[in-house]
């Protein structure tokens, strides 16, 4: 995720206590797949192992960033997805986006879901965001086990340079004609999601294109699903979902929080420690496996499943 200071502020709201889950919420859930965070885990690992033989990050231009995105590649095409790596320029090093398409579904009603792959130079960046790439590689590979055949056809994408500012992300949906644009039936963004001091966030639809709402009340009943309360939060052009709004994309995500303090409030209802960061090793060397809420990031990657299954018509 980008430093705050570049940026608008962040804009907290908080809202009232998760309802209980509706029947059709609970039938979602069940229908849905509990992903094994144990499976994510292993994918930080391996996004570590990575930084740590690369210099020690994965950040755009460096070594650690094409590793992990050529390792990534290998693990979808394994799987049966249909890739391309897209190139971009910036700084005067060559990026990468890693684009994964799962066969089948309309085409014409395209879902969806991203997290950038790149960490800051100073670390390895396993919160950030190695938890949001994981996390939807893991689910990847459920579709692909589970053999989904959705209604709408599904898309993931990982995206290159988000901390020099959004650049593939932007590149990606620059890309696009208008008539590719107009197939998209929504994005959901996933950036940071196993903060050591959780919060349970999903991003506000206040402000962003038609339809967004409906992406807002179907990650918050994930959530609801399993008992998690939430708070909506804006995030402004933080992170790569800006891009496809801008665009006139719905969009949606969820977020676990960053060098924001965690309130009295928030850690009466979530838990974790009051006055101190949701992350404190935010943008540092300390971004390491050992910065892992597996709580967070076990209900935060069934909530993307959920959604993803559930908006692609997998769910049943």
């Amino acid at each position: 995720m980008r430093l705050r200071h570049a940026l608008p502020a962040m804009v907290f709201t908080l809202s009232l206590a998760a309802a209980p889950a509706t029947a059709s919420q609970s039938q979602h859930t069940l229908a849905t797949p509990d992903i094994p965070v144990a499976n994510v885990q292993a994918h930080l690992s391996q996004l570590q192992t990575i930084a740590r033989n690369n210099g020690g990050n994965r950040a755009h231009g460096r070594p650690g960033y094409k590793a992990s995105v050529d390792w990534l590649r290998a693990e979808l095409d394994g799987a049966g997805y249909r890739t391309q790596v897209q190139q971009f320029s910036r700084n005067g090093a060559t990026g990468y986006n890693l684009i994964a398409d799962w066969p089948g579904g309309d085409e014409s009603n395209v879902v969806m879901a991203g997290a950038h792959l790149d960490s800051v130079t100073a670390g390895p960046g396993i919160n950030d965001n190695g938890s949001g790439s994981a996390a939807l590689l893991e689910v990847a590979l459920t579709v692909a086990r589970d053999g989904v055949a959705p209604d709408k056809h599904l898309r993931f994408g990982w995206w290159g340079a988000e901390e020099l500012g959004l650049v593939g992300s932007t590149h990606y949906v620059d890309s696009l004609s208008f008539t590719e644009r107009s197939r998209l039936d929504a994005y959901l963004n996933f950036d940071m999601i196993g903060s050591p001091n959780p919060g349970y966030f999903v991003y506000s639809s206040s402000g962003q294109p038609s339809g967004s709402q409906e992406l807002e009340d179907l990650l918050k009943g994930g959530f609801a699903a399993r008992n998690v309360p939430t708070e909506p939060i804006s995030i402004g052009g933080r992170s790569d979902h800006a891009a496809f709004a801008r665009a006139g994309v719905p969009v949606g995500g969820t977020f676990s929080g960053a060098e924001g303090w965690k309130s009295s409030s928030q850690a009466s209802k979530w838990g974790g420690s009051a006055g101190v960061p949701f992350d404190r090793c935010y943008h540092r060397s300390c971004d390491t496996t050992s910065n892992i809420n597996a709580t967070s990031l076990d209900r935060h990657t069934d909530v993307i499943a959920h959604a993803i299954y559930t908006r692609t018509g997998a769910a049943t």
